[in-house]
């Protein structure tokens, strides 16, 4: 198993922000709601549309723990949370669908896309979905 490094430069963040947000603004929303929220990616991808389009909050049950999580959106979720329902016109649904269907995208697509996007703007530490945490 390889470990994973968190992202701890800010600079750093912010230059895979700009690079998701020009490759897919699918893959931009996930990266940001799994820096602000600390969801684990089995909870990000079942998210829907409808649980996070103008809401304040997310509340959930962790499918891991079985735990009840209740927190606040920060304003740069909802900001790019409502550029993702304009940009696509989703309305209900899997909140990450895949461009053919409207099932979620896969674990293994998250990881390719962080971990290409991380190469691309210069990180050198092993990065993968639990670095979103």
């Amino acid at each position: 198993m390889e470990f994973v490094e968190p992202i701890r430069s800010k600079k750093q963040i912010d230059a895979l922000k700009k690079y998701l947000r020009g490759q897919n603004i699918r893959d931009y929303l996930l990266f940001v709601l799994g820096i602000n929220s600390g969801l684990r990616i089995s909870d990000l991808l079942k998210l829907q549309v409808e649980e996070v389009n103008n809401q304040d909050r997310i509340s959930l049950r962790e499918q891991k723990t079985g735990k009840r999580k209740d927190f606040p959106l920060s304003d740069t979720c909802k900001k790019a949370i409502q550029e993702y329902v304009k940009a696509t016109g989703h309305k209900s649904g899997a909140l990450f669908a895949r461009r053919k269907g409207g099932n979620p995208i896969s674990r293994v697509h998250t990881y390719r896309m962080l971990s290409e996007g991380a190469s691309r703007v210069g990180i050198k530490e092993a990065v993968g979905t639990h670095t979103l945490r």
